[in-house]
């Protein structure tokens, strides 16, 4: 039967490459894509991604070239990102503790929860979530998301991350432990030696964030502890990790063997690579 990927992307920018080369090797296998957005609002190419002329601050050279550009481009122009999946329609929030009825809610919640996260595991192979600067905003910490994750860990079902998209990874935890889904697991992400030190920008908002509000290495070490390990491999030119379920790649040029890999895994049953 034909694979369905359900690809989640920011509504503040996603990076263009982290989008096409994932989905150029589901197409090029024959995989059903659906793309799904926090609130179903279009999700839109993050301007450096489409420009070969942008200097990448901390490469201090262009991370895309001409050709991966125009790709981009005719992606994000095109109807393909029409209409998203709503995240926030189809899986519900939870109630806050301070809610007057909150037994009630929380069984309400729960019996809601566990219908949403069923049907949409039951409908996807795999889950991919794209990187760029957007996913710091509405995906990293979008508890929506984050139960939509543990879903797809439950059933043992593989979970792509690119960039800062792994940060939902470590944020993704189980309420009642509080342990870290990457616990002993090998990733790889955005190194510190990657991060910005100014320019950190969103599509929507007229706001310059400076650096990254968060160094997303620190936190992939912390969560992958005591055995697991991040690995950067700064100073390589690719970085992406398989350690089932998850698959994770560090930036933009990673981005196409992530996909490769996710069909392998979907494919051939792929477990590790990369370290």
């Amino acid at each position: 039967m034909t694979k369905r990927v359900l690809v989640v992307l920011s509504e503040f920018g996603y990076w263009g490459e982290e989008l096409v080369g994932p989905i150029e090797a589901f197409d090029a296998a024959g995989y059903r894509v659906t793309f799904l957005t926090p609130t179903g609002k279009r999700p839109v190419a993050l301007p450096p991604s489409m420009d070969p002329d942008y200097i990448d601050p901390p490469l201090g050279r262009s991370v895309t070239t001409a050709d991966m550009a125009r790709r981009v481009r005719e992606l994000d122009a095109s109807p393909r990102l029409d209409n998203p999946l709503s995240l926030a329609d189809l899986v519900p929030e939870r109630p806050y503790y301070s809610a007057v009825n909150h037994l009630r809610d929380v069984e309400d919640y729960n019996r809601r929860l566990d219908a949403a996260i069923s049907d949409l595991v039951s409908s996807f192979d795999a889950l991919v979530i794209v990187g760029g600067s957007g996913p710091i905003v509405d995906l990293a910490n979008n508890e929506r998301l984050h139960e939509l994750v543990l879903g797809f860990v439950a059933v043992d079902k593989p979970i792509l991350a690119e960039c800062y998209g792994v940060a939902v990874l470590a944020f993704a935890r189980d309420l009642e432990s509080r342990e870290s889904i990457l616990q002993n697991k090998h990733v790889t992400g955005h190194p510190k030696e990657y991060d910005y030190k100014d320019g950190t920008g969103f599509v929507g908002v007229e706001f310059n964030m400076g650096p990254p509000p968060y160094p997303l290495e620190y936190i992939l070490r912390d969560a992958t502890r005591p055995i697991g390990r991040f690995h950067g491999n700064v100073g390589k030119e690719t970085s992406v990790i398989v350690d089932y379920p998850f698959i994770t790649a560090r930036s933009t040029p990673d981005s196409a063997r992530s996909g490769e890999l996710l069909v392998q895994t979907l494919e051939n049953g792929l477990r590790r690579y990369g370290w």
